[in-house]
């Protein structure tokens, strides 16, 4: 059974199973519904287009930094450079069950120089199209080894995020040469990747 983190909580994945080489990061959030959350959201959402969220991936060095473009992933660059890591897709509504959008890593070809991977959610467009995570609901990050198709950890992001525009969901990270995920939650007004990117630049 999946172990189920609170904001904030780390595990050691390596020591869940140290055989672990391959996961699959899955990814989700569905819309509220219209007829949710007052007269406010329900007129909000008659006259604005559905909401796409996008799932994306930073690469980073022991000094928590992007060394170049090539070590972000996301829709616009669904493999990484070295190829230890793929995305497989854009999905534009976040409509129906299960996981959204899905990110693969191979652990063991992760180069050596990538200490962190940090995984963000943001919208697309958010400024023209007036939407932010308030808007959405039932978000989480799982993490599942692909050996055995066994869900290892699970994060429900519980919170409200009101006015947010860009989630930084979790981060897998090397420790003694053993992998780690943290639970992490937070929410900024980033208005697309290029502004979250800067961060780490």
């Amino acid at each position: 059974m999946a172990i189920n983190l609170q904001k904030g909580q780390r595990i050691n994945l390596s020591k869940e199973d140290a055989s672990l080489s391959k996961i699959m990061v899955g990814l989700g959030w569905d819309p509220v519904k219209g007829g949710q959350g007052g007269g406010f959201i329900k007129s909000l959402f008659s006259s604005t287009p559905e909401i796409d969220c996008d799932a994306s991936l930073f690469m980073l060095n022991a000094n928590d930094k992007l060394e170049s473009s090539k070590h972000v992933v996301y829709f616009g660059n669904l493999k990484s450079y070295d190829g230890s890591i793929v995305h497989m897709g854009d999905n534009l509504t976040g409509d129906g069950d299960g996981d959204d959008e899905q990110i693969m890593v191979n652990l063991k070809d992760v180069p050596s120089n990538v200490q962190k991977l940090v995984f963000v959610v943001n919208i697309y467009d958010c400024i023209k199209r007036r939407q932010h995570f308030g808007m959405i609901q039932n978000a989480f990050i799982r993490i599942v080894n692909m050996d055995n198709n066994k869900e290892m950890v699970r994060f429900n992001l519980t919170e409200q995020y009101s006015n947010m525009t860009a989630l930084t969901v979790g981060e897998l990270y090397r420790h003694d040469n053993e992998w780690k995920f943290v639970a992490l939650g937070q929410g900024t007004g980033d208005t697309s990747l290029g502004e979250m990117a800067r961060k780490y630049q």
